[in-house]
């Protein structure tokens, strides 16, 4: 017998400006905390690894630029103390 598979559609939900404006900032912050490691271990690499953690932190620079602008694009505004709580919240995602 042949069984044919059913898949559920799953309703795609738009996103709230709120949510976009929330994911761009912690885009920019575990952007920033990526060009911090980097930064860090390019302060120790060897030979060859120091192109690797060169392009790392262009490429980050890069993308740091980019977000920046669709954040003044926004108009959002970003507070040493908004930045640190997104930072801890961030973190504890990641654990």
């Amino acid at each position: 017998m042949i069984y044919e598979v059913y898949i559920k559609e799953n309703k795609i939900i738009d996103k709230t400006d709120d949510e976009k404006s929330l994911d761009l900032v912690k885009s920019l912050i575990k952007t920033k905390m990526d060009l911090e490691l980097a930064h860090k271990n390019f302060e120790f690499a060897e030979e060859e690894l120091v192109d690797y953690y060169v392009y790392q932190i262009k490429a980050n620079q890069a993308k740091i630029n980019y977000l920046l602008k669709k954040i003044k694009r926004r108009g959002l505004i970003i507070d040493n103390i908004t930045e640190r709580d997104i930072r801890i919240s961030t973190k504890q995602e990641a654990l």
